[in-house]
């Protein structure tokens, strides 16, 4: 805990071309979901403010470790180990401290463990693909996982999702949240990604691409990818629940 209050002053104005439209014909979902009137902005409740609050003792030892936290003891989940790290930051670059994060993502072989996945990749018995920590005062987070495989979906006749990995966040309550996924650098399907293809600025899509970072590796164990999340902002991170811009 620390002595400095809450953010009062006005946040930055919001760049609406800066994030995706909410229709785009392309990603079929879009169709369903985009809202059909023009929006409209709402204060935040006195609930989405204060609670339902979240308590720092539900996190397990293990939950930020998604190579052991479903495996057998003495095994580990089977793919490419990797570290993923960065900080969460406001729109002025400081670190957030006490987010919660929740990731989940495919496993080696671009499978979910879901009921109605139905892509035939084979399941790894260890490797359940999901995992959470929180943020230390400086706002940084980081995990361990495999890099997770890409994927088809039935969007098109021919499309894959690159390699990716989601996102959920929580301020001080849980219906502050909002959602993202990471891919990779120098994967040749992210420009492919109908999904992708929403955002029209490129500066954008860099923000969802971790960099390959050496000075962070684990010798002889596992490479690492940097990621840092902005919050809000002019140039805040793409969030898929909240495409209005935030």
């Amino acid at each position: 805990m620390d002595n400095e209050g809450p953010e009062t002053g006005a946040f930055f104005a919001r760049d609406r071309q800066w994030h995706p439209k909410a229709l785009v014909p392309e990603y079929k979902t879009s169709i369903l979901r985009s809202p059909q009137k023009a929006p409209i902005s709402f204060s935040n409740t006195a609930s989405e403010i204060t609670g339902p609050a979240f308590g720092h003792d539900i996190l397990g030892e293990l939950d930020n470790d998604l190579i052991h936290n479903f495996a057998e003891p003495g095994k580990s989940a089977l793919g490419q180990r990797i570290v993923v790290h960065g900080r969460i930051l406001d729109e002025n670059g400081r670190g957030v401290p006490g987010v919660l994060l929740e990731f989940w993502q495919a496993n080696a072989g671009g499978r979910y463990r879901h009921k109605n996945e139905g892509y035939l990749a084979p399941l790894d018995p260890n490797f359940g693909g999901c995992g959470r920590t929180i943020t230390d005062k400086t706002g940084y987070y980081v995990f361990r996982t495999v890099k997770p495989g890409a994927y088809p979906w039935p969007n098109g006749v021919n499309d894959w999702r690159p390699s990716h990995i989601h996102f959920s966040l929580f301020g001080s309550g849980f219906a502050q949240r909002l959602i993202t996924q990471m891919y990779f650098e120098n994967d040749p399907l992210i420009p492919l990604c109908p999904i992708v293809q929403t955002i029209n600025n490129a500066a954008a899509i860099k923000q969802l691409v971790a960099q390959l970072d050496m000075a962070n590796t684990i010798p002889m164990d596992a490479r690492a990818y940097k990621f840092d999340i902005v919050l809000r902002g002019q140039r805040s991170t793409m969030f898929e629940n909240k495409r209005q811009g935030n």
